[in-house]
């Protein structure tokens, strides 16, 4: 078989009903019927030669050379997609930027990474929002550009991916002004017993809190786990509790001297990470970001 003879049509059906898992979501998708997607597939086996499923019940299961057509596929249409994030608004002279950021990650923290780029007329935003796996599909899948993380991801060769570190910084404990005015702590020894909100048990700095609590031999009362960073400003500001988290979650608080910070601890820091697939193609805007001094 030579290429001119791959009919990308069937290749991109085969693509949605292996991805999707399943013929009449498929069809669904792309409105068509469950049949007419049947017979696209059935012309590119016969084509390749080889079966690209096998049934299991109400299952569709791909064979060996299904698995292998697949990741030649989410190259091929990811690669599409990419294309077409590219060229949207390129003939008004617009680039489109598309940023994911871990819902772990201080919104502040983003801001401030993308800030050169907010005063540009001629780049567009797109920030999205979730949890690092479901980031890193879309990643893979071409539909974001690069992923904020503030943890690092295995290599995998099966997963190629380039992880470029931005910068750390101390966690601090915050308090509201009315209440710790000008008192300092030492951490951890002195919140035994505490009032405090933290990150939630997937925050990479939760472990670090609570291992350092245990090596002091120190307990203190646990009164909110919060797994997104803006939830967690508002607790801090509102709660009354001391708060333990990167002081550029609450940079405006403390400015404003709603907040105060009572103490550090140089065994606590946060680390911001950029996350991007390897690109043909490569965006000197976002280039020229990774290419800040870390922080």
């Amino acid at each position: 078989m030579k290429l001119e003879q791959l009919n990308f049509h069937h290749l991109f059906y085969f693509w949605r009903v292996a991805k999707l898992g399943h013929l009449t979501r498929a069809a669904e998708e792309l409105h068509t019927s469950q049949s007419a997607v049947s017979a696209q597939i059935r012309q590119l086996e016969e084509r390749l030669g080889e079966d690209l499923f096998t049934r299991e019940g109400r299952r569709l299961v791909l064979t060996d050379t299904g698995q292998l057509v697949l990741a030649y596929a989410d190259n091929i249409f990811g690669l599409g997609q990419e294309m077409l994030g590219r060229l949207q608004g390129r003939s008004a002279g617009i680039t489109r930027l598309r940023v994911g950021s871990v819902a772990t990650l201080s919104r502040n923290y983003q801001e401030n990474w993308i800030r050169p780029l907010m005063t540009d007329p001629g780049v567009v935003l797109t920030l999205e929002s979730g949890h690092l796996e479901g980031l890193i599909a879309r990643l893979l899948q071409h539909q974001l550009d690069v992923v904020l993380a503030n943890e690092t991801v295995p290599a995998d060769p099966d997963r190629p991916l380039h992880c470029r570190f931005l910068g750390s910084q101390s966690i601090s404990v915050v308090g509201p002004a009315s209440r710790w005015g000008s008192q300092s702590l030492r951490i951890p020894e002195d919140l035994d017993g505490v009032d405090i909100a933290l990150p939630g048990p997937r925050n990479a700095l939760r472990a670090q809190f609570d291992a350092l609590c245990t090596s002091a031999g120190v307990t203190p009362r646990l009164r909110a786990e919060v797994d997104d960073m803006a939830m967690l400003r508002l607790i801090a500001r509102d709660s009354g509790w001391l708060t333990v988290l990167p002081e550029v979650v609450v940079q405006d608080e403390l400015k404003a001297g709603l907040l105060v910070t009572v103490g550090h601890s140089t065994a606590l820091q946060e680390r911001f990470f950029a996350i991007t697939t390897p690109q043909r193609h490569r965006m000197a805007l976002l280039d020229n970001l990774m290419a800040r001094a870390p922080a």
